[in-house]
C-alpha cells in the first residue's frame, strides 16, 4: 500500500483554505493527506475585500456555482475600480476596468488615442469610453448577459472576507481535507534542514512531507523557522497602516470599487449585499492612527456614531525565496503588496497554481524551486510597480505624504523605462513587449493608468476642425452607441440579487 504524502498547512484564513480547496482538486487522484491547522485566539477581521477577475477562474476550476458561494459570503460584482481625487482635483476621477473579450475592438482604438494626445491633439483618452466593463459600471448593471450574448465578460468580486474563509474551510473538509483547530508551539527540522513536524501546544505531533505556512505576517515557518529574509518595499510604498468601518448597504449596489484619495492615503469602498466596507491606508510616518480615524470617520459622515473601528498594520514586502526546502509561504506569510488594486487573492492563486505545476511528490529539484521562487517573485515586483505608478503620478500638494510620494525616485528600472517612454512619446506597447511584463498587467490596463491621471502634455494650441470625424481616430458617438446596444444585454446588480 503506497504510503500518502502528507501536506500540513499551518493557518486558515483565505489563504489558506484557498490552498487546500486547490490541492485537494488538483490532486485528487494522488495519495495525498492535507491538514490544516488553524488557532481559534486569532482574531479575524472580515472586511470587504475586493478581487481581479483571476477569482472567477478559481471557482470554475472548482466547480463551484456563483449563486452557492456569492450569497453566503454577501458576494457582489465588480467590474471595475473608480479612482477619485488622485491627481490633486476632488472631483476629478477615472476608471480601470476590467477588460474583457468584447474589448479587442476598441482596445487598439484607445492605444492610438493615448498616443494621438501625447503627440499633442486633444482627443478622447478617458478609459471607460473604450472598455465594456466601463458602461456597465456607469450604469450599474451586473457583468451576467442574457445567454446569447456572444462574448465573454471579465469581472471580479467584492466579498466578506471572514466569510469566504468559512465557506472554503466548509468546502475543503467536504472533499477530505483534515481540520485541526489549535496553537503552533514549536516547528521542528530534521538533519536534511526540511521541516519534520509541528508540536501544538496540546502536545499534538503533526508530521508532515510538504509544509504550507500562512501564519500571516509572522512568517512561522519559512521566515523565523527557516530563516528566508524578508524583501521590504518600504522605499517604494509608504503605507504601513489602515483603519476599518462598516457603514450600511447601498441601495443600488454599486459594481465598482471606488478608492478615494485622502490626506495621507486613500480610502476604499466596498460594497456588499449586507453592508458597506470601508477602510482607509494610510503611512504613521505622516499620520497618527487616531487622526486616521478622525479623518475616515469625517467622510463617511460618522463623527457622533459608536460604531467600533479597526485598525489594522501592513508589512509590504515579500520574501526573498517563496518556496525554501519543503515549506511554501502563502499570503501574508509570503508577502503583501498594499489593497490598492485588489491583487492579495490573485498572487496567492497563482502561486499555488504555479506550485502545484512545478512539485514533485518524489524529488522536486533545485531547479525548479529557482524557476518558481523567480517567476513569483517577478510577480511580486510588476504589482508592486504599477501601484508604485499610482503614487509616483500623484497631483495632489495637500501633505508631505503626496509631495514624498511624487518626489521619491527609488523607482525600479522596469517603471522608469515605461515613464521614460511614455513622456518621450514613445511606443509603450513595443516596451511592454521589449520587457516581457504584459502578463502582470496588460498594455491596456497601463494605458487606463496612465491616460486616465491625464498624464499628457497640454494640447496643440492649434486642433484640426475636423479631429473628432478623422477615421484614424477614436469616432467616440459610434463606439458609445456599439457599447449602449450591448449594455441592453444586462440588468441592474441589485435588481438581479432582488430577484432570487
Amino acid at each position: 500500500m503506497t504510503t500518502p504524502h502528507r501536506i500540513v498547512i499551518a493557518g486558515g484564513g483565505t489563504a489558506g483554505w484557498m490552498a487546500a480547496n486547490l490541492l485537494a482538486h488538483r490532486w485528487a487522484n494522488q495519495a495525498v493527506t492535507i491538514t490544516l491547522i488553524e488557532s481559534e485566539d486569532i482574531g479575524t477581521i472580515g472586511v470587504g475585500e475586493g478581487s481581479t477577475p483571476t477569482l472567477k477562474r478559481f471557482f470554475q476550476t472548482l466547480d463551484i456555482p456563483e449563486y452557492d458561494w456569492m450569497e453566503e459570503c454577501q458576494a457582489t460584482y465588480k467590474v471595475n475600480i473608480k479612482f477619485t481625487g488622485w491627481n490633486g482635483n476632488n472631483s476629478h476621477s477615472y476608471s480601470h476596468p476590467f477588460i474583457s473579450q468584447l474589448d479587442v475592438f476598441s482596445e487598439r482604438a484607445f492605444h492610438v488615442n493615448a498616443l494621438t494626445r501625447r503627440l499633442g491633439l486633444d482627443v478622447e483618452t478617458r478609459p471607460d469610453k473604450f472598455l465594456m466593463a466601463g458602461y456597465l459600471a456607469k450604469k450599474n448593471l451586473a457583468p451576467l448577459p442574457s445567454h446569447n450574448f456572444p462574448f465573454d465578460i471579465e469581472y471580479g468580486y467584492h466579498f466578506d472576507s471572514l466569510k469566504l474563509g468559512r465557506f472554503l474551510r466548509e468546502r475543503a473538509k467536504s472533499k477530505g481535507v483534515y481540520h485541526v483547530v489549535g496553537n503552533i508551539e514549536s516547528v521542528h527540522t530534521s538533519p536534511s534542514g526540511d521541516i519534520s513536524h509541528l508540536v501544538c501546544q496540546d502536545g499534538q505531533k503533526l508530521d508532515g512531507d510538504l509544509f504550507i505556512d500562512c501564519t500571516g505576517f509572522s512568517g512561522l515557518l519559512l521566515q523565523k523557522t527557516l530563516g528566508v529574509p524578508f524583501r521590504d518595499f518600504s522605499d517604494n510604498l509608504f503605507n504601513d497602516s489602515a483603519v476599518v468601518l462598516p457603514t450600511p448597504a447601498c441601495a443600488n449596489l454599486p459594481v465598482e470599487t471606488e478608492s478615494v484619495a485622502m490626506s495621507n492615503g486613500w480610502r476604499w469602498q466596498i460594497p456588499l449585499r449586507n453592508r458597506t466596507g470601508n477602510g482607509y491606508v494610510y503611512s504613521q510616518q505622516y499620520q497618527e492612527k487616531d487622526a486616521a480615524e478622525c479623518e475616515l470617520r469625517r467622510a463617511l459622515g460618522m463623527e457622533n456614531t459608536d460604531v467600533e473601528a479597526k485598525h489594522l498594520s501592513m508589512r509590504v514586502g515579500q520574501c526573498e525565496r517563496h518556496w525554501e526546502k519543503n515549506c511554501l509561504a502563502l499570503g501574508l506569510s509570503q508577502g503583501f503588496i498594499e489593497p490598492l488594486e485588489a491583487t492579495a487573492l490573485h498572487l496567492v492563486q497563482t502561486s499555488i497554481e504555479l506550485f502545484a505545476d512545478n512539485y514533485s511528490f518524489n524529488e522536486t529539484s533545485a531547479q525548479q524551486r529557482q524557476a518558481f521562487n523567480q517567476e513569483i517573485s517577478e510577480r511580486f515586483e510588476r504589482v508592486r510597480d504599477y501601484i508604485v505608478c499610482h503614487y509616483k503620478l500623484n497631483g495632489r500638494n495637500d501633505s508631505d505624504y503626496w509631495r514624498d510620494n511624487r518626489a521619491n525616485m527609488k523607482l525600479s528600472e522596469s517603471l522608469l523605462s515605461l515613464l521614460d517612454v511614455w513622456y518621450r512619446k514613445g511606443d509603450i506597447v513595443e516596451e511592454i513587449k521589449r520587457q516581457g511584463i504584459g502578463r502582470h498587467f496588460s498594455t491596456t490596463s497601463w494605458h487606463c493608468l496612465l491616460s486616465g491621471y491625464g498624464v499628457f502634455p497640454p494640447p496643440a494650441l492649434n486642433q484640426p476642425a475636423s479631429l473628432k470625424e478623422s477615421g484614424d481616430l477614436f469616432e467616440e458617438k459610434k463606439l458609445a452607441a456599439f457599447f449602449n446596444r450591448c449594455s441592453l444585454n444586462f440588468d441592474k446588480q441589485s435588481t438581479l440579487f432582488n430577484a432570487g
